[in-house]
């Protein structure tokens, strides 16, 4: 491993299984008057039924768009991964362990286009984008507090302290690793806290860095259900 920081401003979401498609919420659905017939949509073309997924999207019948699976490898600094772990009811995480193994320096520097400064009051704040003064700042300070946090780590390793010790010094804008599962309804309740869309009935404002790895989570989803991803952002991108 190298023991030379490196720092990146780009955030990894890679989809690496999935039991996912359109035709999983028809025949879940179905059951409920068809019975073990509704195993037949399976082979169905969906689009055929784009009318019963947006009936149940709008009026929030939302259990059969919960017989899915995605799991997605995600590379993020910490902090992303703590407002990450606040969705728990449809999520299975494994991340990975600074108990277990050396950690390496890869570090999060905010890229040009992130908005640095906050305005107004809490409820009520918008975020501009900071002058070019501000951007060198934060580059200088952060990089400065990385390279001394990981050399005081390798410090304690080196002296023989424990790695579950030794890692209290890393800040938290560390890359780490995680495999992230969910379904199309968890994963819907995600995306309409953590994305800004000018679709949704009710707006949110997420932190840049977990609206990043939103997005890129969205863009695999609409892939592999186009009806369902479809019909959330006609009915307000509310989870059902």
């Amino acid at each position: 491993m190298t023991e030379t920081p490196t720092f990146r401003s780009d955030i990894t979401v890679e989809l690496v299984k999935h039991s996912a498609s359109d035709a999983d919420v028809l025949f879940a659905a179905r059951v409920s008057t068809a019975g073990e017939q509704s195993l037949e949509e399976i082979g169905k073309d969906p689009a055929r039924s784009r009318g019963l997924i947006n009936f149940l999207m709008r009026d929030r019948h939302g259990s059969p768009f919960e017989h899915n699976s995605m799991t997605f490898l995600v590379r993020a600094p910490i902090f992303v991964f703590r407002e990450f772990h606040r969705h728990r009811v449809g999520w299975s995480y494994n991340e990975e362990s600074g108990r277990y193994r050396q950690l390496d320096p890869e570090f999060y520097l905010p890229g040009e286009d992130r908005k640095l400064v906050q305005q107004g009051r809490p409820g009520k704040y918008e975020f501009v984008p900071g002058t070019a003064e501000q951007h060198a700042l934060v580059g200088k300070v952060m990089e400065e507090s990385y390279r001394q946090g990981y050399a005081a780590y390798r410090e304690l390793l080196a002296a023989g302290v424990a790695r579950e010790v030794a890692r209290a010094v890393l800040p938290v804008g560390l890359f780490s690793s995680m495999y992230a599962t969910c379904n199309a309804r968890s994963l819907m309740h995600f995306l309409g806290l953590r994305t800004n869309d000018e679709r949704a009935a009710v707006p949110s404002f997420p932190q840049r860095e977990i609206e990043m790895v939103g997005e890129r989570m969205e863009e695999e989803w609409a892939r592999l259900m186009p009806l369902t991803h479809a019909a959330f952002n006609a009915n307000g991108r509310v989870a059902p």
